[in-house]
């Protein structure tokens, strides 16, 4: 391992991890390990997804908090604990904590979607609204932490949570002990982390490969600087991996022990995850469908049988609804057109009649009259379009075109 100091606390190793799991019996669920045709077929191997977006909370988080919460010593308890979290963790650490009796209070961005603020408070947690950003956010976690002595739970950076997130792993190799690459997202490590220490001490010829979102990709630079670097403005629509820096701990363990670490883009992230509700019937966060992006990406570069894991579920109804018309239209599966015509009665039916005839389906018109680039006699139109595929696209566009309408974009 080439990044060692004094704040690595110690290694997590395959006995913690066999600890945690004991720790979790009855708390967390063996989640399912669901095999996937359309992908084994692109693979050219059998692909199989392991469903930690159907773990309680909604996400592989619960495993961590539990087993970090649950070593705390009586008095660590009794000052409660207290974190900072946009979702996953803040409800992995509500529920943990409401199954441990430990008062919990969770720091969340003023920003964050009123379904997670609403599942943490149902957990059992006190919610505190706080800053726009999380680094605002973890920054009141922290001085909350000091001023009345609760314990901060870190998300990634504490031998505990990897290890518990490393009962991944151990689930994986029971379900399929033929499996040859995992492939996992990544934001601060600790998941891939910790699969990486069981699955490597079990089976070092299986290949991990992590996977971030092309923009908080932290982990790329700061393999290659040999310690972690952080990112300035990490941004992707991925927040589960939106982290700007690695964890200390899980760094060390990722240099020395993961494979492999990949980027993928946005539309592959919208892809993956219409795919993961249209053909697996799941219904994924970005970050969860990020292993599944990779896949798409590049499917003949991965060695089968391949485990996909897909860590969280736990996406809000509003980017739900972007990301698919995204994804929708990275597919050509969607089609955005603007046009003008002359304004008189009947026009947009004549251009919906058009359209029609090219089988295509009108989601939404916006129809404007008054703008200073118009004639006296035109009107823009523009029209969202549900279509087949890039081939459906270009064929409506030149059904409009033909039939005399100036297509702007």
């Amino acid at each position: 391992m080439s990044y060692r100091t004094a704040e690595s606390l110690r290694s997590v190793t395959l006995d913690d991890v066999r600890g945690a799991r004991k720790m979790l019996s009855g708390v967390a669920r063996v989640t399912a390990l669901e095999g996937s045709r359309y992908l084994s077929r692109l693979v050219g191997a059998p692909v199989h997804l392991k469903c930690e977006n159907l773990q309680r909370t909604g996400s592989f988080k619960l495993r961590g908090a539990y087993v970090r919460i649950a070593g705390l010593l009586p008095e660590e308890r009794a000052a409660g604990v207290v974190a900072a979290s946009a979702g996953n963790h803040a409800q992995g650490v509500a529920l943990a904590s409401s199954l441990l009796g430990v008062h919990a209070t969770v720091f969340m961005p003023q920003g964050a979607p009123l379904p997670k603020v609403s599942a943490t408070r149902d957990y059992g947690a006190e919610v505190r609204l706080h800053g726009h950003v999380v680094d605002e956010t973890l920054a009141a976690a922290e001085e909350y932490a000091a001023r009345t002595g609760a314990v901060f739970i870190h998300p990634f950076d504490h031998p505990d949570v990897i290890a518990g997130q490393g009962t991944v792993g151990l689930e994986i190799l029971e379900q399929c002990p033929e499996a040859r690459t995992i492939v996992v997202g990544m934001g601060g490590g600790g998941l891939a982390a910790g699969i990486a220490v069981a699955v490597k001490a079990l089976r070092p010829d299986v290949r991990v490969v992590g996977v971030q979102a092309e923009g908080a990709a932290c982990y790329p630079p700061s393999l290659a600087a040999g310690r972690p670097v952080s990112l300035r403005n990490p941004a992707t629509m991925a927040d589960g991996i939106r982290v700007g820096r690695p964890g200390v701990v899980p760094f060390g363990i990722v240099d020395e022990l993961v494979d492999e670490v990949r980027t993928v883009s946005e539309d592959e992230l919208s892809a993956a995850l219409l795919l993961c509700l249209e053909r697996a019937k799941l219904v994924v966060e970005p970050a969860g469908a990020s292993p599944v992006a990779a896949l798409l990406a590049a499917p003949e570069t991965f060695e089968g049988p391949v485990v996909a894991v897909l860590s969280g579920g736990n996406v809000d109804p509003v980017l739900m609804q972007r990301v698919l018309r995204h994804g929708m239209a990275a597919q050509g599966r969607y089609l955005a057109v603007r046009l003008r015509l002359t304004d008189r009665p009947g026009a947009l039916a004549t251009l919906l009649g058009v359209l029609s005839a090219a089988d295509a389906n009108v989601l939404d018109v916006s129809h404007v009259r008054t703008d200073p680039r118009l004639g006296l006699t035109e009107a823009e139109v523009e029209l969202h379009l549900e279509t087949k595929g890039p081939a459906h696209c270009a064929e409506l566009g030149r059904a409009l075109r033909d039939a005399g309408y100036t297509v702007i974009a």
